[in-house]
């Protein structure tokens, strides 16, 4: 057991030290007591921490690699402004970037990435996409009218995000802190008494599809909130299904993306832990170790339909997920139309305030 006098308050985290009148431990600071029973339960709890730490190692594997039927078919694309490189079937044409929107030129070699070990085909069209994106718009007065003309819902384009798809058993063992408050009164005071628990969580379980984008053109946040895809669906790849779409050429490995999918699988399983604790009025983690085992990543194709467009210099983004149909993207705001609508409804209220104040001179 460790020496007595290292104990801190975790009431108030002040030094704790043994009265020799109540023969317990006690808070100089808050005035709080501990049994030394208690104090010896919180001590195992703590080295039970240090017996835990995290151990979130993957095995990458190297995937799988093109043949040259497949290479022969597949045409590589460059755009000369942002500098993404996508990837079509034969038979694409001459096309834009899905990202900024500029003419991308044609690279006759195709070199360079590994092939997917298994794709997820558009199962939403364009005019569904389209009209996401006008069900997106509808009802939003201050948005700047260049957001809602034709011209600009055309350049929907669809294309085939790279994703990492990570799969791992998880054991886990979590500590938390809890309280329960109670709060009382009599004739001369009100009371509140708070009680501090250590509550343990140990337990296993498994991670499966965690995706995360293998494009660095794309942001991480718009990929996340058109989740989830899925992955049941998904189909070993084959070149035929690219036929009229675009697909990106990952260019972050499964390597960069493990400490953002190690951070996805932590408060995840905290979570899921957490959901198992009842009855308590705060719950904080304190200790939180997670051991992976099974790690492995696969490269897929996921579905999404991208629209770029500029107002005010700055791009806008907006994605919708190809499979579900889930639409996301942030607008923006028109000055102008936002102040014209400030000046007519504060012209309204104040119209309302001296209409309340004639009728109360009559009443």
């Amino acid at each position: 057991m460790a020496n007595l006098n290292e104990y801190k308050c975790p009431c108030c985290n002040g030094a704790i030290a043994f009265d020799p009148n109540a023969q317990k431990m006690k808070c100089p600071y808050c005035g709080t007591e501990f049994e030394l029973e208690t104090l010896k339960n919180m001590d195992d709890a703590l080295n039970g921490d240090k017996a835990h730490t995290d151990n979130l190692e993957w095995n990458v594997s190297e995937g799988q690699q093109w043949n040259e039927s497949e290479r022969s078919g597949i045409h590589s694309y460059v755009c000369q402004s942002c500098g993404g490189e996508i990837i079509g079937d034969e038979t694409l044409s001459a096309t834009k970037c899905p990202y900024c929107g500029n003419p991308v030129v044609v690279m006759d070699n195709f070199a360079g990435v590994l092939k997917p070990d298994y794709l997820i085909p558009f199962k939403v069209d364009k005019e569904t996409a389209k009209k996401g994106l006008m069900k997106h718009l509808k009802g939003k007065k201050l948005l700047p009218s260049i957001f809602s003309s034709e011209n600009h819902i055309d350049e929907i384009k669809g294309i085939y995000v790279p994703f990492w798809v990570f799969n791992a058993d998880a054991k886990a063992h979590i500590r938390y802190k809890g309280t329960k408050t109670r709060a009382w009164s009599d004739s001369d005071y009100n009371y509140t008494e708070t009680s501090y628990y250590s509550v343990l969580r140990e337990g296993s379980l498994s991670f499966k599809d965690i995706p995360a984008d293998g494009s660095s053109k794309m942001p991480d946040d718009l990929m996340e909130s058109i989740e989830p895809f899925d992955f049941s669906k998904a189909m070993d790849f084959q070149t035929a299904y690219l036929a009229g779409f675009l697909a990106d050429k990952y260019d972050v490995t499964a390597e960069e993306n493990i400490e953002r999918v190690n951070a996805r699988a932590k408060n995840s399983t905290d979570a899921a832990f957490r959901r198992t604790v009842e009855g308590y009025t705060t719950l904080t983690t304190e200790a939180n170790a997670v051991e992976l085992k099974n790690g492995k990543a696969k490269y897929a194709l996921c579905p999404v339909w991208i629209l770029n467009t500029t107002w005010k210099g700055k791009k806008y983004t907006f994605a919708m997920n190809g499979q579900t149909g889930k639409f996301v993207g942030n607008l923006p705001m028109d000055k102008g139309k936002f102040w014209k609508y400030l000046l007519m409804y504060s012209g309204i209220f104040a119209a309302a305030i001296y209409a309340v104040i004639w009728i109360l001179k009559l009443i």
